[in-house]
């Protein structure tokens, strides 16, 4: 090959910083009430574990515990990270498809 014909691979872009906080339980009801979900949609999203309550719904005893200010548990920074992108409330970042090449 010829240096006219030769191909270079297209630089990687560079890894994107998140900064990824642990929320508060309160933190976490709040963007959960904004995106519209309630506490077993918001599980479903995220990939936790549902149930049948008592009363024949479905729950997330998780993400009640979560929630929960007297619950030592909380949601991870990336997992509260990924949560807010996939509801559309990321502060600096949306998700969007790649387009095909």
């Amino acid at each position: 090959m010829t240096p006219d014909t030769a191909t270079t691979p297209t630089p990687r872009p560079l890894p994107i910083t998140l900064t990824m906080p642990i929320p508060t339980g309160e933190q976490l009801k709040a963007a959960r009430v904004a995106a519209g979900l309630n506490q077993a949609q918001a599980a479903e999203l995220m990939g936790y574990s549902l149930q049948t309550g008592s009363r024949g719904g479905l729950q997330s005893r998780t993400w009640q515990a979560l929630e929960s200010p007297t619950d030592e548990r909380c949601m991870q920074g990336p997992m509260f990270a990924m949560f807010l992108l996939l509801t559309g409330q990321h502060p600096a970042y949306t998700l969007v498809p790649k387009t095909p090449d």
